[in-house]
């Protein structure tokens, strides 16, 4: 049985992937392919190249990945990610064929205005460029190409798995409650974004088998980092309470097992 593992956008609400992945691998599963958008093609070229979640926690929190992050001398974009490569080759191999675990990584391609999956070559500048944020960041260039966040086409890239996989694990990290009013522009802005993205997301979600996604995390900013703790364990507990509760997802673990006893 091929198990396909999915996972959104978010900034920091990403790191909720990685207590999903946790609750799944202690469940028994494996993953045959994994894609991402931003935040989710981060967490996902890491789990890919089979490092477990909790490494992959400590490592984010110790490493500091914001510090990578500096200012632009010139070009379209505040921030630049280019120093962040430097992080990325500790840890990551070169090319998408080294990885353990197959990898589809969205991407935006911004001259021509639509979405470029990524899934060989160079692995780097595509995890780079799916997690560029337009005007925060500047747009990263791969083969003469300018590519920014794949969350703006394509925040859930399920479909370009769904041929590889029998079943489809599906985690999201923009949830949002209702809400009877807002406080300030910051808030309206984000709740906004948000709002946008997951219009996006619900029509993808009827292609997983399951889907995970805490409760409320979508009310989170993008770069809250001294949330990392708590939405890791978020992240965890919903996949412990599908593992619970979801019958699906039990009949695809107990398949899942006896296969790998049979091999």
């Amino acid at each position: 049985m091929k198990i396909g593992f999915v996972m959104s956008g978010g900034g920091i609400r990403g790191i909720a992937h990685l207590g999903v992945a946790k609750a799944l691998y202690e469940a028994g599963l494996t993953f045959t392919k994994i894609s991402g958008t931003s935040a989710g093609a981060i967490v996902g070229s890491f789990l890919a190249n089979g490092y477990q979640p909790d490494y992959i926690l400590n490592m984010f929190k110790v490493t500091n990945l914001f510090k990578y992050i500096k200012p632009t001398i010139k070009g379209f974009g505040l921030l630049s990610l280019q120093n962040t490569e430097v992080l990325y080759h500790q840890f990551l191999p070169k090319t998408f064929e080294e990885l353990k675990i197959p990898l589809v990584v969205a991407t935006t391609d911004l001259g021509n205005a639509r979405v470029t999956y990524f899934s060989s070559g160079e692995l780097i500048k595509p995890i780079q460029a799916s997690s560029c944020i337009p005007a925060v960041f500047k747009p990263i260039e791969i083969d003469g190409k300018l590519y920014v966040d794949g969350g703006l086409l394509d925040n859930f890239p399920v479909e370009v798995i769904m041929d590889d996989c029998d079943f489809i694990i599906g985690s999201c990290c923009n949830h949002l409650e209702k809400i009877d009013h807002v406080n300030g522009i910051k808030s309206v802005i984000e709740r906004s974004v948000v709002i946008s993205l997951n219009s996006r997301t619900e029509s993808k979600k009827r292609f997983c088998n399951v889907i995970i996604e805490p409760k409320g995390l979508g009310a989170t900013s993008l770069f809250h980092v001294k949330r990392t703790d708590e939405i890791f364990e978020l992240g965890y507990k919903a996949a412990k309470e599908e593992l619970k509760n979801n019958q699906d997802l039990k009949d695809a673990i107990k398949s899942f097992k006896e296969l790998q006893l049979e091999k």
